[in-house]
């Protein structure tokens, strides 16, 4: 089973055969360099590389599109948390954000060496079951789908949160008045309706497009913000705290969510031309949005000090330029990523849906219902900041962190990768299941609380 646009080849990946039966495992990512360095002083050596040997594929994105669709799929509506999760964590969980980038950058590149490992592996759930069988499909599925749903979900919410704060108190009647539906619950309704056309999409290289306008909305917020600081009086009055030791889990969390593009990591690196550079549009994504990200939370922490709310924009003050400007370019973020979130699901959906033949009408109903469902969870649990710190707490940090550690280690063998690959790889995994029990815990106690 496939995330990506293509349907996978025949394979019996399920029947997870032995690592050491593999070509292409000698050796482990830590080595890579010196093997690409000899790889091309041997170039007629073929037999081992897949990931070489795997053709470009002809209508495949670019490297400037895939940048596009790395970089929105990275950088979006965690902009607008990280100020609250340093505020959570205090200045010095700082050094978090960056130790959490740098993780989920190497994590990316095991998946592409994951990816390398055989010609038939085509997605995140094909890994799993490259290490595992059929129960590493099944565990990479589960927590693949379930991290891009709840994800979709969080841009509803999102959505109606900002729209309801430019427009107070719209409402509209149904039936003569015997339903009136208003606020946050109807902004999230016509949202839905306006991104469903955009779930219609099937082609990752058409999506750079509206990727390219969730990049710019992404930098532009960042200086719409500064601009309310610097040219509309509101100034850089909170000092904030050092360290706050009882909010590390939830910083933790929300700077884990994000980094949760690992999801549709594979899909993007299916969707190349050259799959061989992926590792350089990994390397430029994560550079340039955590340069993003970290420039969006000591300005807002800055501002708003301990008050700052789980959306910055919440705070800006009302009736300004600045403000209207950075809002509704908030809203462009969901609108972009949206798509980009439901595509492995419903591509997985469709898949097992159209086991032969590809009926355009059957694609349509699936997306679309999978919207409508988003719809119904996101009126239900209207908590952003919450839900967000649950998805990076357990889902993410499973899939972008701990997974691809543990489908690297049984797809390489332990004895194969370095002491210093082991002993890093085993840091992560300490790690991320420290933020996952720690995180999810409060996050579901807070969620618990509101309601």
């Amino acid at each position: 089973m496939a995330i990506g646009g293509a349907a996978s080849p025949p394979c019996p990946l399920d029947g997870a055969p032995s690592p050491a039966a593999l070509p292409g495992l000698e050796e482990p990512l830590l080595r890579a360099a010196h093997g690409a360095v000899q790889a091309r002083k041997q170039p007629a050596a073929g037999g081992h590389d897949h990931e070489a040997q795997r053709p470009a594929e002809p209508d495949g994105a670019t490297f400037v599109r895939t940048c596009f669709n790395g970089l929105n799929a990275l950088s979006g509506v965690g902009l607008l948390s990280i100020p609250y999760a340093l505020a959570e964590g205090g200045w010095l969980s700082l050094a978090l954000l960056l130790v959490v980038a740098a993780v989920c950058c190497y994590t990316g590149l095991l998946l592409q060496r994951c990816m390398g490992a055989s010609p038939a592996v085509r997605g995140y759930p094909d890994i799993g079951a490259l290490a595992f069988g059929r129960g590493g499909r099944l565990a990479a599925s589960a927590f693949l789908y379930a991290e891009l749903y709840l994800v979709a979900i969080g841009f509803l919410i999102l959505e109606g949160d900002n729209l309801d704060k430019l427009f107070p108190g719209t409402s509209v009647s149904i039936g003569g008045g015997l339903v009136v539906v208003s606020g946050k619950q109807l902004f999230v309704v016509l949202v839905a309706l306006v991104i469903l056309p955009t779930t219609w999409l099937r082609s990752l290289g058409v999506l750079a497009y509206v990727s390219a306008s969730g990049v710019l909305a992404s930098v532009v917020v960042v200086f719409c913000v500064l601009w309310a600081a610097v040219a509309d009086g509101v100034g850089f009055q909170g000092k904030g705290r050092m360290l706050n030791v009882s909010g590390l889990p939830t910083a933790l969390g929300l700077y884990t969510f994000c980094y949760c593009g690992h999801a549709i990591f594979p899909t993007l690196c299916n969707s190349m031309k050259e799959q061989k550079k992926f590792s350089r549009v990994l390397s430029i994504c994560f550079v340039a949005c955590t340069l993003n990200y970290g420039s969006m939370a000591i300005l807002g922490y800055l501002m708003y000090g301990d008050d700052v709310k789980s959306q910055v924009t919440l705070n800006l003050p009302e009736g300004k330029i600045s403000s209207k400007l950075a809002i509704y370019t908030t809203l462009i973020n969901p609108f972009s990523k949206y798509a980009l979130m439901v595509t492995p699901l419903a591509t997985a959906v469709e898949e097992k849906l159209l086991a032969s033949g590809n009926k355009r009408s059957v694609n349509v109903l699936v997306r679309t219902m999978i919207v409508l469902s988003t719809v119904v969870v996101a009126l239900t649990v209207p908590f952003f900041g919450h839900l967000m710190a649950l998805v990076g707490s357990l889902l993410s940090v499973m899939a972008s962190m701990l997974l691809p550690c543990i489908f690297y280690l049984k797809i390489f063998g332990v004895t194969r990768c370095g002491r210093a690959e082991v002993a890093l790889i085993a840091m992560i995994i300490v790690l991320g299941s420290l933020v996952a029990a720690t995180g999810t815990y409060s996050s579901l106690k807070k969620i618990i609380h509101e309601f």
